[in-house]
């Protein structure tokens, strides 16, 4: 299991949400805390997902995901919905960067993806998603988020390729989900037989 899937398993699942994408990141500039929780300590690597929820009307939510050095569980940090959203910033329209801002209602995110593509790839999937499917009231800003890829491919056939894939995944992954409440079902049905079964055998022979 990748570790998209193991984050989308383990943190929005449960939440009967669904992730669409995420980009492990760094920040440019370190934020100076006073005080840091105890479980704060130490390294750690931290993505930023994007997800939706299955129950309507759906709700796009983009949230903050940690996961401390030695520990195979992920930890949600923060998650803003997509209204809270004003301003997302490619930093520079001359050429490829991983850098990125994500611009909040009540706070500003400074950003360093593992690499420009993957950066892309989360903010253009966080653009045709958002104006395809989940239009909040309030626009959300989007600037020098159409640069290029390298090999002359660009960003927007990258983002086609992988909405492809990704849609073809998510399908293959609701057909595995349903298949598995089937069957998850059908054991309890046997099981509950079975002991059914089992009472009246016992109640016979006494």
């Amino acid at each position: 299991m990748n570790i998209q899937s193991a984050i989308n398993k383990e943190l929005f699942i449960p939440h009967n949400e669904r992730m669409l994408v995420a980009v492990e990141v760094e920040r440019r500039k370190r934020k100076r805390l006073s005080f840091l929780p105890t479980a704060s300590k130490g390294r750690y690597t931290t993505f930023i997902c994007l997800s939706v929820t299955n129950t309507k009307p759906h709700q796009l939510h983009i949230t903050k995901v940690k996961q401390f050095d030695g520990s195979p569980s992920f930890t949600r940090r923060s998650q803003w919905t997509v209204e809270q959203l004003r301003q997302v910033n490619g930093i520079n329209p001359n050429k490829d960067s991983p850098e990125f801002d994500l611009v909040f209602d009540n706070t500003v995110d400074q950003w360093v993806a593992s690499s420009a593509a993957e950066k892309c790839i989360f903010v253009q999937i966080l653009y045709h998603t958002r104006r395809k499917s989940y239009v909040p009231p309030r626009q959300t800003e989007f600037i020098n988020c159409q640069s290029k890829l390298t090999g002359g491919n660009t960003v927007a056939n990258v983002v086609q390729r992988m909405n492809v894939a990704l849609g073809e995944r998510g399908d293959r992954l609701t057909r595995a989900e349903d298949k598995t409440v089937e069957l998850m079902h059908k054991a309890q049905q046997f099981a509950d037989n079975a002991h059914k079964a089992h009472s009246c055998a016992l109640y016979k022979h006494k």
